[in-house]
């Protein structure tokens, strides 16, 4: 499903010459771009891109990180963002007005964040109100869109990565006895837990059928929980952790925290991409591990580490299909477009918007 958002930009079509060069063609007029636009361009590159694409990188990181970089990097024009929309939204918030970002293909979505909207969270949050009182605060994960960061900047609530979630939920509830967590139940629900807040004090909100699932008394919720998913982590399930304990139980399980509750609470190791890396580059050589994350992730790292032995969680794996979007033909084409005068697929966020959202994500910072 792709965003609302998509359809607010118009993507040129790809022309069919860079649809039909091949990698090595495209590499060397990437690498010639990106000397002739100099300093005026910086190049964000998210962990889950393609090798083909991340070596042009200026900076590799996670969304936030990228964005934060985006912003200190004052001297780029133009920022070439490798990532998904609400990456994309983020960085033009955060970046000056004298800057463009650029999204090479408009199509690189994000099925999490498309799993909640200004008008689903308008709704919910009536409802919620109603049951509840003034006793909720909104949380929502970084991987959402600029209207869900708005809307969570607008009523006290700050944003969340998965590195820092712990210590953003603690501050949450000394501000309120309840928080809504958006949009991915699982993170939300594994930091509740490492909190020590029980199982039966969470509770998902059903954005279609709009009611609270389960039937726990109102007054013992502490946790309201958005029904939403990476489609990615999703794949990750408790057979693929069996099947490992049962071939090679010396084999180290690490699983990201968008991963179910129980896939989660069976592995060895559960942390952010960042904990992830970290965790693996500081293992002893012949160390052993099954990855529950993105397949270009892991696959970098097999290269990177190869006196380990890393593997997928689940070996039926794939890449993410929507980060997978930013490919060299259109990375190149913005690239082309860029050095001839034009910009094409530029990223801007309504400024009511991008102000609330930088409540939100200000809110974090400052934590």
């Amino acid at each position: 499903m792709l965003s609302p958002n998509l359809f607010k930009e118009v993507q040129s079509q790809l022309p069919d010459s860079y649809k039909e060069a091949d990698d090595q063609e495209l590499s060397e007029r990437a690498w010639e771009r990106k000397r002739q636009l100099g300093k005026d361009l910086f190049i964000p590159g998210h962990h889950y891109q393609k090798d083909n694409v991340i070596q042009f990188a200026d900076e590799i990181g996670d969304s936030l990180q990228l964005a934060q970089g985006s912003a200190t990097n004052r001297q780029a024009s133009f920022v070439v963002f490798c990532g998904v929309h609400f990456m994309a939204e983020t960085a033009d918030i955060l970046t000056g007005d004298d800057q463009q970002v650029i999204l090479p293909d408009l199509r690189a979505g994000c099925s999490m964040a498309d799993m909640a909207n200004q008008n689903q969270i308008e709704r919910a949050w009536e409802k919620l109100i109603d049951m509840f009182g003034e006793t909720i605060i909104p949380i929502t994960y970084v991987n959402s869109s600029a209207e869900i960061k708005a809307f969570v900047g607008r009523y006290g609530g700050a944003t969340v990565t998965s590195s820092n979630a712990e210590k953003i939920l603690t501050w949450a509830f000394k501000q309120k006895k309840r928080i809504l967590f958006l949009p991915d139940q699982h993170l939300g629900r594994n930091t509740a837990y490492r909190l020590g807040i029980p199982l039966e004090h969470m509770r998902v909100w059903d954005p279609i059928y709009e009611e609270l699932e389960g039937d726990q008394p109102l007054d013992q919720v502490q946790m309201i929980l958005w029904q939403g998913h990476c489609s990615v982590h999703a794949n990750f399930r408790i057979e693929h952790i069996q099947s490992y304990r049962a071939s090679e139980p010396d084999r180290n399980i690490i699983v990201h925290p968008e991963c179910s509750w129980e896939v989660t609470q069976a592995a060895d190791l559960a942390g952010s991409t960042r904990f992830i890396i970290e965790q693996v580059k500081a293992a002893p050589p012949g160390s052993k591990w099954a990855i529950g994350t993105e397949m270009n992730l892991v696959k970098r790292l097999k290269k990177q580490y190869p006196e380990q032995s890393i593997d997928s969680l689940n070996p039926e794996m794939c890449p993410c299909l929507t980060m997978n979007r930013i490919d060299l033909p259109h990375f190149v084409w913005v690239l082309d477009e860029l050095y001839a005068g034009r910009c094409p697929n530029q990223i801007t966020v309504d400024k009511k918007v991008a102000d609330e959202a930088l409540l939100a994500i200000e809110r974090m910072l400052m934590l």
